[in-house]
């Protein structure tokens, strides 16, 4: 006969031993395994005890309860008064967001700079014409906006920018934060004029764990200038967007660079940050283990918002260790096509190249003629060209995946496969890739402006998107080029052409509206790294939709109700 005893703190839970059990489990292990059929039986048991007559059962429970001798009408009449209270609370909250906002006036906002000058210092804040304008506008974009700040401030510590946010918060000021200025889509322009935040000499490594990977550093800190510290312990930041790049602008934008193709994007290596928020608030979005799954990811939530929610001060960055051995390599292909497709398969091969970089024949022209002296060392091929960065922790290990990549290409190429011999050689090489914005800019005839922006679509697409996209930039008659991170579907298209031709301009609009509509076919993105910024507002409307949009200013809303943080950026107030 089985045997059934209490689980001591669930009273209706039994315990059940048959013979049979007893002799399979040996004394000193044997153990008491609840089952669920003495539940179902509890149950089942009480529910028979239960009055069967419904009018018996109303009766004893009006006795005990006073609020049953309301009728039904009465409740009805009380639900519908706590609804109506309900969405009217509602109504004047979603009200006070939905206000369009109204800003400081220009002299308000001069007021504002000088409050800020008496607790940062003087000498902390500039009204100076020159650098109003090198904070405003950006001479390698077109999506510049004509306002400019009436001041820039040059914040030192966490709290000089908390005191910055209160002032300006209380007095509606627009505040646009500041890291080095290579963003491209507008990021740090002032269609709002305001008060623009510059992180320069916020500049300083706070903490450095070698023994956990990671470095806790003010948001001023340039990546560069970061791995040249810490190299000797072999650690590094493994991104690699623009040289002048700052962790600050890093962690908006959720940049990448060459290296994303084996280390992903700024967000995959940001562990915490400290924000402060439009009204002065200082929040730290989480704690310095590798993994968490404590409440919400604020963390990722801060990450490419470009500003627009508050303003990081302090970054805790994962490091990864520094590869033992590396090599670059380049190849020359026919066609954009073939370089594309070369690229695919490359990527589907399994060999774990650490960047896959693409440069069309235009910009190979520019290094034979414009590169720096390092550059033209050599004469390059002026076809599209594939740069590839090999890692590895041994000579033959990277020798082994050159030559499984030199069998790959082989067949779409009959151009020389180029590999480096020395660090010299590998240093030179890759210089070609990381110089080639900067020629352009340099190189760019007087009076014209380059749009250059970005999308990433899924690999299979990439040769298709890539060819259509160069032959159409191509036909308009002025100078085109494509470059890109093929390595992770993400490449750029560089146009130069005068902005008082109206006709020109127009015809480079719809080409780079092309693109993008093109990329959103094919399931891809509008922007692989550049962000949104003030450029491609409309084009995130057509990705997300509008409803997503919306989602995306309810927390705008309820996190910066004056609409006072970076205003004008990634989505409008209204449409």
């Amino acid at each position: 006969m089985a045997t059934r005893q209490v689980l001591v703190g669930f009273p209706r839970a039994r315990l059940t031993l048959t013979p049979h059990s007893r002799n399979l489990i040996p004394p000193v292990q044997r153990q008491y395994r609840p089952t669920f059929a003495p539940q179902a039986y509890q149950s089942t048991r009480w529910a028979s005890q239960r009055p069967t007559n419904i009018h018996q059962r109303a009766g004893r429970e009006k006795s005990r309860n006073p609020l049953r001798l309301i009728s039904r009408q009465g409740w009805i009449i009380i639900a519908l008064s706590a609804i109506v209270i309900i969405v009217l609370k509602d109504s004047k909250k979603e009200e006070r967001s939905l206000v369009k906002p109204t800003y400081a006036s220009h002299k308000e906002m001069l007021e504002a700079a000088k409050e800020i000058a008496q607790i940062l210092g003087q000498d902390a804040v500039t009204y100076d014409t020159h650098v109003l304008q090198h904070h405003g506008h950006s001479d390698w974009s077109t999506s510049n906006s004509p306002g400019r700040a009436v001041a820039v401030a040059y914040p030192r510590t966490v709290d000089h920018v908390s005191a910055i946010a209160r002032i300006c918060s209380a007095r509606n000021v627009p505040m646009v934060p500041f890291g080095a200025g290579s963003s491209v889509e507008g990021n740090f322009s002032q269609p709002y004029s305001g008060l623009c935040i510059d992180f320069t000499y916020m500049d300083k490594v706070i903490a450095f764990h070698p023994d956990d990977m990671d470095v806790v550093v003010q948001s001023g800190v340039n990546w560069v200038d970061l791995n040249n510290q810490i190299a000797h312990t072999g650690l590094f930041v493994p991104l690699d967007p623009s040289p002048t790049a700052t962790v600050g602008g890093m962690v908006s934008t959720n940049c990448s660079g060459t290296n994303a193709m084996r280390y992903g994007t700024m967000k995959d290596w940001v562990l915490n940050l400290t924000v402060v928020l439009p009204d002065g608030r200082i929040i730290k979005t989480r704690r310095r283990p590798r993994k968490t799954s404590a409440g919400y990811n604020l963390t990722s939530l801060f990450v490419g918002a470009e500003g627009t929610l508050g303003m990081v001060t302090e970054v805790t960055l994962k490091l990864a260790p520094i590869p033992k051995e590396t090599s670059v390599a380049v190849v020359a292909f026919p066609t954009v096509h073939s370089a594309a497709a070369a690229a695919s398969k490359l990527i589907r091969s399994g060999i774990q190249l650490a960047a896959l970089e693409l440069m069309d024949d235009e910009q190979m022209k520019l290094l034979n003629t414009h590169g720096s002296d390092a550059v033209r060392k050599r004469v390059w091929d002026e076809k599209p060209t594939l740069f590839l960065k090999f890692s590895g922790t041994t000579k033959e290990a990277i020798k082994s995946d050159v030559s499984r990549v030199g069998d790959i290409v082989k067949p779409l190429t009959d151009s020389k496969f180029h590999f480096a011999k020395t660090k010299q050689d590998e240093l030179d090489l890759w210089s070609a890739r990381k110089e080639a914005l900067f020629t352009m800019v340099n190189t760019r005839p007087k009076g014209t402006e380059i749009w250059s922006t970005d999308v990433a679509v899924p690999i299979s697409r990439l040769a298709e998107i890539i060819e259509i996209s160069k032959r159409e930039c191509g036909s308009l008659g002025l100078f085109a080029s494509v470059i890109g991170h093929v390595g992770d579907g993400n490449f750029h298209v560089s146009m130069m052409y005068d902005p008082t031709n109206s006709q020109q301009k127009q015809a480079v609009a719809k080409c780079v509206k092309n693109m993008m509509t093109r990329a959103l076919e094919m399931e891809g993105t509008v922007s692989g790294e550049h962000a949104i910024g003030i450029g491609k507002k409309e084009c995130l409307v057509d990705e997300l939709g509008e409803e997503t949009i919306g989602l995306m200013r309810q927390l705008k809303a309820s996190v910066d109700p004056k609409w006072v943080m970076n205003p004008g950026k990634v989505f409008d107030w209204m449409r």
